[in-house]
């Protein structure tokens, strides 16, 4: 399954969170199937967010769409200095 994964630091973390919640881009209606939200136990600054598709051309609208939302809201504060990548699980395994 492809995995959108996006990484960024957030200023204020409540109010990327309210941002996010807010689901601006429709992540089901957009294909996302599942989404895990992280945030760093050393940096509670930095979130990770892997978004799951059934295809990567799903994956890869997303991640547009993402940079034309990003380029309209970096002046408010809430994000920067974002990175994505595709990914796809090769191997999980579980003890």
């Amino acid at each position: 399954m492809p995995t959108l994964r996006i990484e960024h630091p957030v200023p204020d973390f409540e109010a990327w969170k309210q941002a996010f919640d807010s689901d601006p881009l429709g992540r089901e209606r957009s294909g996302v199937r599942r989404y895990s939200v992280f945030r760093s136990i050393d940096d509670p600054a930095y979130v990770m967010v892997d978004m799951e598709f059934d295809s990567v051309d799903q994956a890869q609208a997303m991640r547009e769409a993402l940079g034309g939302l990003w380029g309209r809201v970096q002046s408010e504060g809430l994000i920067g200095d974002q990175q994505t990548r595709l990914v796809e699980d090769v191997e999980s395994h579980e003890y």
